[in-house]
């Protein structure tokens, strides 16, 4: 029996015009009201999430939330964090000076500034609009090396990103969990983050097994989460890769594919 279900939410729980379907909404309420957790695991910040959490009544004092793709997990109500690794200043500007080399945009989430760019542009924009944020132009040269940044991401037109991303060197993925949420982002996270550690942390906070546990995604930035779950569900518009990882393969998020994987696997 499944007992938790984490849900990415662009592009699995959303559809193309960032909504939750009907059935969807009815799937995931009837698995909770079966006392299976649901949780939702995104690369968004916490505020581009709360309205979905609420709108799902996820908001109890035993809810969690998975947010930066897994750099910050805490408890809906209670804001209890119980995981929390982000990156420094020193490595948004490492990755900002490549990011110049390479010709792409680069933008980082400052605990202290919220969403800094040292140049305005529309991929930057993109990530205000989804996330309700305002953008704070920011010389990343004037970071402190000890500043709290939680991630840093390289965005540019999907061509332009693919190529900078076979320019990255090899030992940066040494040093950072890079992963591309988007066509036109690629993040760079601390190396202990990504969603399958932060589903984790989850899990053995609630006693609950990895096999009993069921993640959903469609990008590359849901693979860990995918192949830490006893069940990992990639979507029909998933990336190819992630299909290729998955258990199984669901409908489309624009065809209720997580309602049908609710139905088939937790309430059948």
């Amino acid at each position: 029996m499944y007992k938790l279900v984490a849900l990415d939410m662009d592009g699995t729980l959303l559809t193309s015009d960032k909504t939750i379907s009907e059935p969807t909404k009815l799937a995931i309420s009837k698995a909770r009201q079966a006392g299976v957790k649901v949780v939702l695991a995104s690369g968004r910040p916490l505020e581009g999430m709360k309205a979905k959490l609420e709108e799902l009544n996820i908001d109890g004092s035993e809810d969690y939330v998975l947010f930066y793709n897994g750099s910050k997990v805490q408890n809906v109500s209670t804001n209890e964090i119980i995981h929390s690794e982000v990156s420094n200043g020193y490595s948004a500007k490492l990755i900002a000076k490549l990011a110049a080399e390479l010709g792409v945009f680069v933008h980082a989430f400052s605990e202290q500034h919220g969403l800094i760019t040292p140049k305005h542009n529309e991929y930057t924009q993109i990530e205000a609009t989804i996330n309700g944020l305002e953008i704070t132009e920011f010389d990343f040269d004037q970071l402190e090396d000890s500043h709290p940044i939680v991630k840093t991401m390289m965005v540019a037109e999907p061509e332009k990103l693919t190529q900078a991303i076979k320019a990255i060197p090899e030992e940066l993925h040494e040093q950072f969990t890079i992963v591309q949420s988007a066509p036109f982002f690629l993040e760079f996270l601390n190396p202990n983050s990504n969603k399958g550690v932060g589903i984790k942390a989850i899990a053995d906070h609630l006693g609950i097994h990895s096999s009993e546990v069921i993640c959903m995604g469609d990008a590359e930035n849901d693979h860990h989460m995918l192949k830490y779950a006893g069940l990992g569900i990639a979507m029909e518009n998933a990336m190819e890769e992630t299909k290729s990882i998955a258990d199984y393969i669901t409908a489309s998020n624009n065809d209720h594919g997580v309602a049908k994987a609710i139905e088939k696997f937790v309430l059948a």
